[in-house]
């Protein structure tokens, strides 16, 4: 019980934490590919979409020796690392801050304002549903994430809760008990995130769809 507690709190260490790292990067690397010009900012972006159509299954093998030489396996911490590249976070916020309009920022630009105080002011709070559903998108991925923490971790106490899970299931031994509490209590946690950002999902989800 107290290692099935304490995989619990994990999940939720390793999911709340890297929700709010995947959306933070996400947004100021959007913020740069739709509002700051650059040289070479389209071509940035085709490699961003071009991220897109890898499976992450076959970056387990490098990812692995890469957290090895850095002396970051069996580490909770890894994971935020490895959400400050996301393209498809990337990609959907893009899309949402190609609606806003530039004069905003013009408007901004011409009072004093920084680019942090246009990004934290004006930029945040006009993206708001793309952010809900982008960290309803992250919180699930983290929290249902099995494939990554059983290459990252091997000490029984850092286990999250999907991996726990599937340790308590073999040829020889069952805990149906544990198993079936384990998967109910998967469940909540993103039942009440998305019952509070609910209203945002939809209106989300067709961001860039429709320009009037």
């Amino acid at each position: 019980m107290p290692e099935f507690v304490g995989s619990i709190f994990n999940s939720f260490y390793v999911s709340v934490l890297c929700t709010a790292v995947r959306l933070l990067c996400a947004a100021m690397a959007a913020f740069a590919l739709t509002k700051i010009p650059f040289k070479g900012r389209n071509a940035v972006f085709g490699i961003y979409v071009t991220a897109l159509m890898i499976p992450s299954q076959i970056t387990f093998i490098p990812l692995f020796i890469i957290m090895t030489n850095m002396h970051l396996t069996n580490s909770l911490n890894a994971f935020m690392l490895l959400q400050l590249f996301n393209a498809f976070a990337i990609f959907m916020m893009r899309q949402k801050m190609m609606t806003i309009n530039d004069a905003y920022i013009e408007a901004a630009v011409i009072d004093g304002a920084s680019m942090w105080r246009i990004f934290f002011k004006i930029i945040l709070p006009m993206s708001g549903s793309a952010m809900a559903t982008l960290a309803i998108l992250a919180f699930m991925d983290m929290w249902n994430d099995y494939l990554l923490p059983l290459v990252l971790l091997s000490e029984r106490s850092k286990f999250t809760l999907p991996l726990l899970l599937s340790t308590l299931s073999g040829q020889y031994k069952n805990q149906y008990n544990l198993t079936m509490a384990g998967a109910l209590i998967s469940i909540i946690p993103i039942l009440i995130v998305y019952i509070f950002a609910q209203k945002y999902f939809k209106e989300g989800l067709t961001v860039g769809g429709v320009k009037g």
